[in-house]
């Protein structure tokens, strides 16, 4: 019985992965909101009722992507601090891994995944779901305040967070004009001049 129970599960999330598969490709030609059900459940080889059993909306498939790839990134950050950067190139780092996921996921999707954060349809999270690369930039801001490199007052959570929004802001909007690379390492230098500390 116990054996059947993990057969069955294993398959579920078999199934459950060829979806999520299918829904990323489609969601990367054409976005969410023109993505065909019937095109990912074609590509899966399920039911198209299979598709709901797992996600309820597309929104749902787009909020288990953003999971994992904010998991992804954390980790590959989480790595590059332990090799104690600076904190200039830490925030570059995290810039060089969102362009590096707008390069992966195609610009459609990528659009989708950055907006899905200012979304007012935004499916509630499951319990205990974070934003671990945030949590990260926390960790980098915290070291930095402890080693007095930056105004002592500073909150490393909000930080984290308008750090990271001004960047999905800019990441969305500029595009990949010959500009984008200046740009982005202007934001970089006026962030680090804002967490100088007061004179």
């Amino acid at each position: 019985m116990a054996e059947e129970r993990l057969t069955r599960e294993a398959k579920r999330l078999q199934t459950r992965e060829k979806l999520l598969t299918a829904a990323t490709a489609e969601f990367g030609r054409v976005g969410m909101a023109d993505a065909d059900i019937a095109t990912i459940v074609s590509e899966a080889g399920v039911a198209h009722s299979t598709f709901f059993f797992h996600f309820p909306t597309k929104e749902h498939v787009l909020l288990e992507l953003e999971a994992r790839e904010e998991r992804l990134m954390a980790d590959r950050m989480d790595e590059f601090l332990a090799t104690s950067p600076g904190l200039g190139a830490a925030l570059h780092k995290a810039v060089d891994l969102l362009a590096e996921l707008e390069s992966t996921l195609g610009r459609p999707l990528f659009r989708d995944f950055l907006a899905s954060h200012f979304s007012t349809t935004r499916p509630i999270a499951e319990e205990g779901l974070d934003h671990p690369l945030v949590l990260s930039l926390v960790a980098l801001f915290d070291d930095a305040i402890a080693g007095g490199g930056v105004d002592p007052d500073l909150d490393s959570m909000n930080s984290a967070i308008f750090f990271l929004l001004g960047l999905y802001a800019l990441l969305v909007t500029i595009g990949e004009g010959p500009g984008r690379g200046a740009m982005l390492d202007d934001y970089v230098a006026r962030t680090l001049r804002s967490l100088r500390p007061a004179s």
